[in-house]
Order: C-alpha cells, then sequence, then structure tokens
C-alpha cells in the first residue's frame, strides 16, 4: 500500500478506486534480418537462414571462438520482452547443458546483442522428421522403431535429470546425414521441482501432441512426452497424426475425449505389438500409459528384436519353397554320362545282324 511504482519493471501503480488509465506505452524493437556475411555479437559470421517459427528465426553460423558452425536461434523482440519468456529460455539453458546425449541437441550460450536475444545451439546438418515422413508418404516399422528408440533413449536421460520437453512433435526431431535422430528445441522445457514459470491453467505446446492433460492447461510429467512420443510413432508408421481439425480447439478437445483409430487401420502392414505399443502410449487416463521412458524403451526393443526375427522366418520360408534345380556337381557328371548312353544305344541298333529275308520290306530306324 506505500508503494507508488512496481518493484520489477517501474511501472505507475494506481490505486483501484482512481479513475485514472493506466499509460500505453510503445515497444521499440529491433529487426530480426541477418544478412549472410554478417558478423553477429562479435563472433558469429552468419552463413545462411535456416527456418522461422512463432518464436523467431534459425540461422547456421560460424563460430569464430568455437571455430565450427553452429546454429542460432534469434528470439522475436515482442516475445523476448517478456520477461517470463526470458526466464524460460534461462531455464532451458541450463538444463539442457547437464543432457550429455548423443540424440540430444547440445546447447552452448544464451545472450544478448543490439537489443536482440539469441540462443546457440549444436548445428545439425539434415531434415527435421515431418519433412523426412512427407517425403517418404510412411516409415517402414522397422525404421519407424529405430528412431523412436533414438528419441526414447535421449528422454530418458532428460527425465533422469528430471527434465521434460513438454513440446515434443515430429518438426522437433532432426534427422541427421547418417540417420540419427537429434531432439531439438527444450526452448519451454523445466524441470519437475522448479517453479511454475508459466503457470497452470496456460496451455504451452502443438496442438497435435499434446496429451489431455496439456489440453485441459493441468500440471504435467514425463509421461506427457510419452504419449507425444506414440503420437509421432504413430505419424512414421501411418503418414498422418491421429486428430486433426482446422479448428485448435477441435483437436484439443479429441485428445481428450476421442480414441484414435488403430494405426493398423490405414497401415496393415504394421506388426499387432507395434500397434498395441503405440495405443498404449494413446491412453487418456496417464496411469495406464507407460510410466517411465525406460519401460517404453525395453518395449521398442522387443518389438524390433521381434520383427527381424519374423522377417528371417519368412525368408527362410520364401528360399524353401523355391524348386531346386540339380547341382552344378550332379550336371557335370549326368550330362556326359547321358550321351556316352545314347551313343551306345545308337551303335547297338545299327550293328545287330538284319533278321530280314530277301523280298521282305527293310525297316526303318526313327
Amino acid at each position: 500500500d506505500t508503494l507508488k511504482f512496481c518493484g520489477e519493471c517501474g511501472t505507475r501503480l494506481v490505486p483501484l478506486a482512481s479513475p485514472e488509465a493506466l499509460p500505453t506505452q510503445t515497444l521499440e524493437t529491433s529487426s530480426i534480418e541477418l544478412c549472410r556475411g554478417a558478423v553477429f555479437a562479435g563472433r558469429y559470421e552468419v552463413l545462411d537462414e535456416l527456418g522461422s517459427g512463432g518464436m523467431g528465426k534459425v540461422y547456421r553460423v560460424y563460430d569464430r571462438k568455437l571455430q565450427e558452425d553452429v546454429a542460432l536461434k534469434v528470439i522475436r523482440p515482442e516475445i523476448a520482452a517478456d520477461r517470463k519468456t526470458i526466464e524460460r529460455f534461462k531455464n532451458e539453458l541450463k538444463v539442457a547443458r547437464k543432457i550429455a546425449h548423443p540424440h540430444v541437441c547440445r546447447m552452448y550460450d544464451l545472450g544478448e546483442d543490439s537489443g536482440l536475444n539469441f540462443i546457440a545451439m549444436e548445428y545439425v546438418a539434415g531434415e527435421d522428421l515431418k519433412r523426412f515422413i512427407r517425403r517418404s508418404g510412411h516409415l517402414t516399422s522397422g525404421k519407424a522403431v529405430a528412431i523412436a528408440r533414438q528419441v526414447c533413449s535421449g528422454l530418458d536421460e532428460a527425465h533422469r535429470f528430471g527434465v521434460i520437453h513438454r513440446d515434443l512433435k515430429s518438426s522437433n526431431i532432426m534427422i541427421d546425414r547418417e540417420g540419427n535422430a537429434r531432439i531439438m528445441d527444450f526452448g519451454i522445457a523445466r524441470t519437475f521441482e522448479s517453479r511454475e514459470i508459466t503457470g497452470i491453467g496456460i496451455i504451452i505446446g502443438t496442438a497435435e501432441y499434446m496429451s489431455p492433460e496439456q489440453a485441459r492447461g493441468q500440471k504435467v510429467d514425463q509421461r506427457t512426452d510419452l504419449y507425444a512420443l506414440g503420437i509421432i510413432l504413430y505419424e512414421m508408421v501411418t503418414g498422418r497424426v491421429p486428430f486433426e481439425d482446422e479448428i485448435t480447439l477441435n483437436i484439443l478437445r479429441k485428445h481428450e475425449i476421442e480414441q484414435p483409430r488403430p494405426p493398423k487401420h490405414f497401415n496393415p502392414e504394421i506388426p499387432d505389438s507395434l500397434n498395441r505399443l503405440i495405443l498404449r502410449c494413446l491412453e487418456k487416463p496417464v496411469q495406464r500409459r507407460y510410466q517411465n521412458a525406460g519401460d517404453l524403451l525395453q518395449d521398442l526393443e522387443a518389438v524390433q528384436t521381434t520383427s527381424v526375427k519374423v522377417s528371417k522366418a519368412r525368408a527362410r520360408t520364401e528360399r524353401g519353397t523355391m524348386v531346386r534345380g540339380p547341382r552344378p556337381w550332379a550336371l557335370r557328371i549326368l550330362v556326359p554320362g547321358a550321351v556316352l548312353i545314347g551313343l551306345a544305344a545308337i551303335v547297338y541298333l545299327l550293328s545287330r545282324p538284319s533278321s530280314r529275308t530277301e523280298g521282305t520290306r527293310p525297316e526303318t530306324l526313327a
């Protein structure tokens, strides 16, 4: 009651009974246009633009200090002006540095230059899984399970540190040139024990990959990431996500109340074990899903092992049903023998003494 100005932002505090209106301030922002060849923050030489999204633009730059290519995410000024957003990104860097895993993108630095906030991270050459699926139509069960195992392994490591992603989706997974998966963009991740930066009741994430509890704005845990991984698996083997609609709220509602069609409905070649695994990931009650990434990883390994055995058995069966011809060594023996026997028979017939009498019709040899 004794303060006249806000202790955080300096805004003048107006009593509720006062008719005075709060002033409107104009936010001066810098443009996020970094041209090729420019040097940003005194160390990053811009090579090319990788893409843009709701949070800002991503560039491939050469880090003169590390002497290697890195990815630079430049946050939109209107977003960075929010103190809570910057806190989220600070949290991103703090927790991501704890995670040292081959299937999780490494984070380097969070900084500010010329009024622009940025995050420097590992550059992964390749394409995101979303584009990979669109280009392929859908993936084979073996390839999908192999990618899911890598992603699940990275999540298991992150969850071990008490970190959840909360925005896991196919466009946040990069497939490098060797075919390995990398989890990207822990931008809205937070630890289990940290205070709620965003607050319960605020929805953060991508509608097509949200768990029911996330769609309701409730508290989330590691099982939310496993739900999203189930949707990614569904998308890999069918080429589509289970719930689609032009209106975002309708998609969120479907996550809450609508049962997904089994992926085997769209792709009959999916093994029954993989079909059951995906549907378990997509259970509405969190108690009926996989409780941790380790359990899901074990089942993924079992599905992959079973698929390999079935493929080998099928190959053996197909080979066993082929009509086999004679072996080469048999041909080398039988063919000359048959020729000799035939010649001997002809000589025998021609050399037999004739039994016909004079005046009878001569015999003919066919």
